[in-house]
């Protein structure tokens, strides 16, 4: 955007202070305008980012809720074919130290304001008292939260190696032939399997709660930045209300009362700009 102030208007300005004031204000109010341009589509910029990664961070969720549901739907087959075979056949589930419990991993301590959010969406109350609660998480401290399950898991895959260490040894030690001992041992398996995948279901559930937390912050993000880029461009079109009304004003007689909207349409549109800056 470029301002030329004709040279017949030039001539007709006097070069006093006030004239150079007049003169000086369309370019001002350019420069003001174009800032603000500017700044509205580095906000729209912005709120497509947004959108995007929050349309990545949905996707891993997915991905997250399927793992969920499949350790859920494996840990009920196992219940149902341990079920199946003791009601089929006398077995015996091996009595062995490792494979009586499930090892325990110490859930990590969430941040106030996260465990709110989460337990908002867990409970699925209304958008905008989750909307509030997001508001007061730090996206730093969601992601922390998310690595800190993400650890959780990774723990306890490491916690199983000594049951499945125990599984393997009975395997080589079951007497070739024995049936008997090879359905107390498949027995034992179910059993414990059955209780690994509901417990690994819940460490895919934790996460896939903390990456929903993470899209709809990015979603709140996207709206906000959508929202300042909105407004500042009515900014914009302020300041250029300034440029119209300043290169009226030296044209016209009346300069005092022109020159005076123009600056008034420009001092709206910087001031409306630091508040959708500082409060939107």
């Amino acid at each position: 955007m470029k301002v030329t102030i004709p040279e017949e208007l030039k001539k007709d300005i006097p070069q006093t202070t006030w004239g150079k004031i007049l003169s000086a204000t369309p370019i001002v109010m350019t420069v003001i305008a174009t800032l603000l341009a500017g700044l509205a589509s580095s906000e729209m910029t912005r709120a497509q980012y947004d959108r995007a990664f929050g349309a990545q961070l949905q996707s891993k969720a997915g991905d997250q809720w399927g793992y969920f549901q499949a350790k859920k739907l494996r840990a009920a087959m196992m219940r149902n074919s341990l079920e199946l075979l003791q009601a089929t056949t006398d077995v015996h589930p091996l009595e062995n130290p490792a494979l009586e419990k499930i090892p325990s991993v110490a859930a990590p301590a969430l941040d106030a304001n996260v465990q709110t959010a989460l337990e908002a969406v867990k409970t699925e109350d209304p958008e905008t008292e989750i909307t509030g609660d997001l508001k007061r998480v730090d996206d730093k401290t969601l992601a922390a939260a998310l690595q800190a399950a993400r650890d959780q898991a990774r723990k306890f895959d490491a916690a199983l190696a000594p049951a499945n260490q125990a599984i393997a040894r009975l395997e080589k030690s079951l007497p070739a032939g024995d049936k008997s001992a090879a359905r107390d041992l498949t027995a034992t398996k179910m059993r414990f399997s059955a209780a690994r995948y509901d417990a690994e279901a819940a460490l895919n559930q934790d996460i896939g709660y903390l990456l929903e937390l993470q899209v709809r912050k990015a979603n709140l993000s996207a709206e906000r930045h959508h929202s300042r880029s909105q407004k500042l461009f009515l900014g914009m079109l302020a300041a250029q209300a300034g440029i119209i009304v300043s290169t009226f004003a030296m044209a016209a007689r009346q300069r005092n009362l022109l020159w005076t909207l123009a600056a008034v349409a420009g001092l709206a549109a910087v001031a409306f700009a630091i508040y959708v800056y500082l409060r939107v």
